[in-house]
């Protein structure tokens, strides 16, 4: 849609005065060829739909670490280990992700159509890409208390890190891709969180959104998958889904498997998953001894450390619409075992960073992880609604040795657990634009607060939303 120039200034003005900040979301599915048309103003040509977010805002943490360039979000939203000081911030991407994307919708015969879809994610904050695992090179050698913001991601500065795909689809069959995509499991974190609610990841606003844990199957970076196909079909009131990765060096090591499985009969919708990942990796900043320790070719620049595992998930979610209000609830239970392949030290993970240090031995007896959550959206009015949520970790003691069966911060493999209170408020003007306002606690005992500097922070955010 083109603005006029009186238009720009009243939207403008309206932004300052309200916090400043500007995004919106795609209303579509992962695999849907082109946002809404009710929803959005994107720019349609010949079946290719040009589209896009900025979405900013201003936020203050009771404990956190100071704002990174390169997070997709800016922050980190839930309580970290490096939690430290209260932290203002101008934060990119608090309800979505800012992005540009072009997707393609071309009828090849009878129903079916040839689809396509890019999109690229970006911090508007810093004008970069987004790139978790940039936040954490920068933060190599450093202590807790001197590191700034930095968290593992499945966005690692690709050019198209949101989506890169292209298939088939039809209503009657359903609809097929290969290349990178948002999991199987992801859209139903996203479907079945009321903070979310299937628009798009609720970041500093939800526990699942915040911690990608749940929606990678247990770690962040299989959120999203190169090198994968993708199967999504809705028959009446049966809707099911299914995803294979292929593995890098031939057999199961690096791929994954998913599979869904749900209905929607009147009101109610509920969905059941299951995801199997081989070479899980969950990176993280290298130790002042590790960069010490580091010889050639690694540079400290392009290095990080890893665990390594193969996990296990599934998750059952359901959804209750009623009238003005829905009703979410979900669980999810998540194994993690030592890999049955070893990475070697060296190995190249997403963005081409290198895996400079590997711990393929983390977990000599299984580490379980239950995920509980529960929350309401309702809709006040067509133009604005309030959302709630409550969330919950709960880990198992996969300790061994005198540490067996432990229950106390002694170390991060004693049982534990991490919980989660979130509110939001959203009203929307009109189709492209949006402000909102909310809250996230989260708090973490036991193995889950093992080597925290705080075990809580209260992370507060109003921010402004546009989509072209």
């Amino acid at each position: 849609m083109l603005m006029t120039l009186n238009a720009w200034k009243n939207t403008l003005l309206l932004a300052f005065t309200l916090t400043g900040a500007v995004a919106s979301s795609t209303a579509c599915a992962e695999n849907a060829p082109t946002p809404e048309p009710e929803d959005t103003s994107a720019l349609t040509w010949k079946g290719l739909t040009l589209y896009g977010n900025v979405d900013l805002g201003v936020q203050y943490q009771s404990h956190g670490a100071p704002a990174s360039d390169y997070i997709a979000y800016s922050t980190e939203p839930v309580i970290q280990k490096n939690s430290n000081d209260s932290v203002t911030a101008l934060v990119s991407s608090p309800l979505s992700w800012s992005r540009i994307g072009l997707a393609g919708d071309e009828p090849l015969t009878g129903n079916v159509a040839t689809v396509f879809r890019l999109e690229t994610y970006f911090n508007p904050t810093s004008g970069n890409l987004s790139d978790g695992l940039k936040s954490l090179t920068l933060n190599n050698g450093r202590s807790l208390s001197a590191q700034t913001a930095n968290l593992d991601s499945s966005v690692a500065g690709q050019l198209f890190g949101g989506a890169a795909f292209a298939g088939v689809s039809s209503p009657t069959y359903g609809t097929l891709t290969f290349g990178r995509h948002q999991t199987v499991l992801a859209d139903g974190i996203v479907k079945y969180d009321a903070l979310e609610d299937g628009q798009d990841s609720a970041h500093d606003f939800s526990l699942l959104g915040g911690s990608r844990t749940a929606a990678g199957g247990g770690t962040t970076e299989d959120t999203r998958l190169d090198r994968s196909v993708k199967y999504g079909a809705k028959f009446d009131w049966l809707h099911v889904g299914a995803l294979y990765q292929l593995g890098t060096g031939g057999g199961a090591a690096n791929s994954a498997v998913q599979g869904q499985l749900g209905a929607s009969i009147g009101g109610v919708s509920l969905d059941a998953f299951y995801a199997r990942k081989f070479d899980a990796i969950s990176a993280s900043a290298l130790t002042a001894a590790q960069v010490a320790g580091l010889g050639s070719p690694y540079s400290v620049s392009n290095s990080v450390q890893a665990t390594v595992s193969d996990n296990t998930a599934y998750a059952f979610m359901a959804l209750y619409d009623v009238r003005v209000m829905k009703v979410f609830a979900g669980y999810e239970h998540i194994n993690f075992a030592d890999p049955q392949h070893a990475l070697p030290a060296g190995s190249i993970g997403i963005g081409g960073y290198v895996l400079a240090d590997v711990n393929n031995t983390a977990y000599p007896t299984d580490r379980i992880l239950e995920i509980f959550w529960g929350g309401v959206k309702w809709t006040v009015t067509p133009d604005l609604y309030i959302a709630a949520g409550a969330y919950g970790y709960r880990q198992n003691s996969f300790a061994t040795g005198s540490n067996s069966g432990c229950s106390s911060t002694v170390s991060s493999s004693c049982s534990g657990t991490e919980s989660a209170w979130s509110a939001l408020a959203d009203y929307r003007f009109n189709g492209y634009f949006d402000t909102y306002v909310g809250a996230l606690w989260t708090g973490v005992r036991h193995g889950l607060a093992s080597g925290y500097l705080n075990t809580s922070t209260l992370t507060t955010t109003a921010g402004l939303r546009i989509k072209f």
